[in-house]
């Protein structure tokens, strides 16, 4: 009846099984009642969840993705949908509504320019709700971050109007990131554009993602540069491009990973993981890769 929906309730396992998220939806049950909006679906349906005394049960998120369908054309079909574009929707949209999305998922970038003239530095700070992130085979989210945050020249018609010059000179520009989030979701970028093809296809190289994780790509400046993250929660696309294929989702729960796969969950082993990495073989073919890692921070 509801067509393809693993992309939207892969991303709602993985945001029920981040802590700080849950508690703040849960909590909004219990404010004074406005009209129907995405937030109060999702409130009603993670307080279902939460309230449920069974020990094992399906609640199929039905109301919720009525809902999604009348406030978004973009999802208001029975195809498979992007479960970046959807998570992203769905935190600008209740950001809109509560400042608690910032402080949970916002982090702050800064794009550094540094003139080679006369070696001046600007800077301008941009917000984000996640990072997304190039891949490359057999690597690791480390080196994709390394990469987002690589220092880039810009010279000949790429010149930076340096304000102390007074002209245009060749300039080194570079991101960092400036404030580290609560809650850090990383979007790996695997489904490039081939143009010879005129479709998407789908990069499903090895990139490897750990348990724990610290960010090197920190500006100077940073306000937690040391904060250490643990992994919570992984949406996988399964298949061979964007609009074929599935997601399902590992996630951390009382000390223990489980899968969920729709409405099917089972316990795996943390080593069981690494089979979400991604494939050695260039070849374009079935797998199953992480796509969006959220990692929550110890302190």
């Amino acid at each position: 009846m509801f067509g393809n929906t693993c992309y939207c309730n892969s991303v709602l396992q993985a945001l029920y099984f981040c802590r700080p998220f849950r508690e703040k939806v849960l909590a909004y049950k219990v404010q004074p009642r406005r009209k129907e909006s995405l937030l109060t679906c999702l409130s009603d349906l993670f307080n279902s969840i939460a309230t449920q005394k069974k020990k094992v049960g399906v609640i199929p998120p039905k109301k919720f993705i009525s809902r999604l369908r009348k406030e978004n054309e973009l999802f208001d079909n029975y195809m498979q949908q992007d479960a970046h574009e959807f998570l992203n929707y769905l935190l600008n949209t209740i950001e809109t509504q509560q400042t608690w999305v910032h402080e949970i998922f916002q982090g702050t970038l800064t794009n550094e320019t540094r003139c080679l003239n006369c070696e001046a530095v600007s800077s301008k700070d941009e917000d984000f709700l996640d990072l997304s992130v190039d891949v490359e085979q057999n690597t690791s989210i480390t080196h994709c971050l390394r990469g987002f945050s690589n220092t880039e020249t810009l010279c000949s018609e790429y010149k930076y109007y340096c304000e102390q010059c007074r002209s245009k000179q060749e300039a080194q520009k570079r991101m960092r990131v400036k404030k580290l989030p609560m809650i850090l979701a990383l979007h790996l970028k695997r489904f490039k554009y081939m143009d010879q093809l005129h479709r998407y296809t789908k990069l499903s190289y090895r990139v490897v993602f750990p348990l724990e994780l610290r960010l090197f790509n920190t500006s100077g400046d940073a306000t937690n540069p040391d904060r250490m993250y643990d992994l919570v929660a992984v949406v996988v696309h399964c298949g061979s491009g964007p609009n074929r294929g599935h997601y399902i989702t590992i996630v951390k729960s009382h000390g223990f990973w489980l899968l969920f796969d729709d409405d099917i969950v089972e316990k795996i082993d943390a080593q069981a993981i690494e089979e979400f990495y991604g494939l050695t073989s260039d070849i374009s073919k079935n797998s199953e890769s992480g796509y969006i890692l959220f990692y929550q921070s110890r302190d």
